[in-house]
Parts: structure tokens; C-alpha cells; sequence
């Protein structure tokens, strides 16, 4: 899973295009130069611009970070679960069978 920041002041809405479903943004990841920096960021998004603007010098603003992260594992606190076996423990009804 890649995680993204970007700030949204920095999009330049001249740039912004409608398609058939809605107002799109492109954007390119690039990877830093250096690897992964202090804070754990893998590189930095660009806003695409277009050709005719990158061939006449512009180049794309510098949108945010984005770094890889691994999805958290849903775990059931160790607490949680003691207290429910406590629980069905004291249930004399319970029957586990």
C-alpha cells in the first residue's frame, strides 16, 4: 500500500481537465534521489502539466510525499480478549460443545 500527502493550495487548477465521470488531476510519483528520507518518505508527487507546458520550460508542482506503508493487522488487544474468556468462564450456561 503507497501512502500519500499532498496539498491540495499547490494544484494548479489550469492543469485540472473533465473527463466523462468527473474533473481529473494527474499526478506522477517520483522516487528521491537520495532513497528514503527523515521522515520516511520514498519520494514525491508532481503534478503533470501537459506536454505543450513542459516544452515551453514549466515544470509540475511539487504536490507532497508518499511512502509505502504495510496495511495494520487488525489484532484483538490482549485485555480483550482475557476478559472474554473470564467472561465465559463465569457463564455456567455456557456450554463450549
Amino acid at each position: 500500500m503507497i501512502a500519500i500527502n499532498i496539498d491540495v493550495k499547490k494544484i494548479d487548477k489550469a492543469a485540472l481537465f473533465i473527463g466523462k465521470k468527473g474533473t481529473y488531476l494527474n499526478m506522477t510519483l517520483m522516487e528521491n534521489r537520495e532513497g528514503v528520507d527523515q521522515y520516511g518518505n520514498e519520494g514525491f508527487i508532481v503534478q503533470d502539466i501537459g506536454m505543450a507546458r513542459r516544452q515551453a520550460g514549466e515544470r509540475g508542482a511539487i504536490l507532497g510525499n508518499w511512502k509505502t506503508v504495510k496495511p495494520a493487522q487488525a489484532q484483538v488487544p490482549v485485555k480483550q480478549v482475557q476478559a472474554q474468556v473470564q467472561a465465559d468462564d463465569e457463564d455456567e450456561s455456557f456450554i463450549p460443545f
